[in-house]
């Protein structure tokens, strides 16, 4: 009777709620990419947002969860052991981190869906390129050493970040920067495409694919309060400030650049001040949001064209979008915070914090650093077992070669 007295409805029913928008997210995102790539590739890279969605699934319920928010070994990582199989997990247990009264399997649920997209964002740098085999390897791997331990160090209360008072509301750090930079450590390892594709083959399926994004941010963002109340409604409305902030500044930058306004960098700006809000989000002013929305469409765009000049063949600009739009976020975060908008946060450099704004700019450089640093070795490591690079022959033709399948029949 007790467990049933202390579970708040409401939390606990907008918490699957966002649980739920955060799932359609890894979907939003196979249409996304799958929109950019080639017909040919539809398929492969579409895949492997799915497979994503069930492998990480797996590996959350074995012991995923368990280190990222079991008791903590050194600040680093928690012990694998405590929830591992989900054990001990009840009806009647509630998730202590705050007094919203859900229960712990909710927290369970959202903090998955996290998990299930960040590895998927990564597969945009190396369309084309990659080795069913090799990815589910990386998929592992990447999960293990770099995703789980900076959930634990940022999120869990006796993280290492967590205790230096480093802030991400939603995941600039844990998600986006190191995703970004795993990204492109891939790229560099992997290589070039034998022909690069300068045009995506479906940009409806593009607009689909960010509109399930944009759509399921709000569940990222304003449901990382945890609760109903109006720090959370900030964060949404934060969430589609930036967003519309985003989109507008990059196709106006790219109208300048080129000519002509282009849907296609419209809904890669929406995306950008997504994922540079994203840390900032529920603990920021509407106006600092407007201003995070610009800096994402100007900066993310020219971190694409700086790509293109030195030739990364970061297929769909996974590090100019996610990884500098998340390390950006953080950084602007330790300028525009303020506990006006959040008492649980933080006041930032601009109210005169300046130990603040140095932990979040030091954390995003570890992070960072961690990501590219082990992504590079792994996928090294990997090739000593089986290769990471398809054959170029098959690189126009991934859905036929690898999956004996084809998304459009003529």
């Amino acid at each position: 009777m007790q467990s049933i007295i202390s579970i708040n409805v409401g939390n606990t029913g907008f918490m699957l709620l966002c649980s739920s928008l955060v799932m359609l997210m890894t979907p939003g995102l196979a249409f996304f990419y799958g929109g950019l790539v080639g017909h040919k590739n539809v398929l492969a890279i579409m895949m492997q947002s799915f497979i994503s969605l069930c492998w990480t699934t797996v590996l959350w319920f074995c012991f995923g969860y368990s280190m990222c928010f079991g008791p903590t070994i050194g600040g680093i990582i928690g012990d694998p052991s405590t929830y591992a199989f989900l054990h001990g997990i009840t009806l009647d247990t509630i998730y202590k981190g705050n007094d919203a009264g859900i229960p712990l399997i909710v927290h369970v649920a959202y903090q998955m869906m996290f998990a299930i997209i960040t590895p998927a964002l990564i597969t945009g740098a190396f369309a084309n390129r990659v080795t069913f085999k090799a990815y589910f390897l990386f998929l592992t791997g990447w999960l293990v050493f770099v995703y789980f331990p900076f959930v634990h160090m940022v999120w869990s209360p006796d993280g290492l970040f967590a205790k230096w008072g480093v802030l991400d509301y939603a995941g600039g750090i844990v998600v986006h920067n190191t995703a970004g930079f795993a990204a492109l450590a891939s790229v560099l390892y992997v290589g070039r495409r034998q022909k690069v594709e300068l045009k995506p083959h479906n940009v409806p399926l593009i607009a689909l694919g960010s509109g399930l994004l944009w759509f399921g941010w709000y569940g990222f963002n304003a449901g990382s309060e945890f609760r109903v109340d109006s720090v959370t409604a900030s964060a949404f409305l934060n969430t589609d400030v930036a967003a519309s902030f985003g989109a507008i500044t990059w196709m106006l930058v790219e109208w300048y650049q080129q000519k002509k306004p282009k849907f296609v960098g419209l809904l890669t700006g929406g995306v950008a001040g997504l994922a540079t809000i994203t840390p900032a989000a529920g603990y920021v002013s509407l106006s600092s949001a407007a201003i995070i929305g610009i800096a994402a469409g100007v900066i993310c765009y020219f971190a694409v064209a700086l790509k293109n000049k030195f030739r990364w063949d970061d297929a769909l600009d996974v590090w100019g979008v996610h990884g500098v739009g998340g390390m950006v976020g953080i950084i602007l975060l330790g300028v525009f915070a303020t506990k006006a908008w959040n008492a649980n946060g933080a006041d930032g450099l601009l109210l005169g914090n300046t130990t603040f704004f140095f932990t979040q700019v030091v954390a995003v450089l570890i992070s960072g650093l961690w990501a590219f640093c082990f992504t590079f070795g792994m996928l090294w490591l990997i090739n000593l077992f089986t290769p990471v690079r398809v054959d170029p022959a098959i690189e126009e033709n991934m859905d036929d070669a690898m999956l004996g399948e084809e998304a459009y029949i003529s």
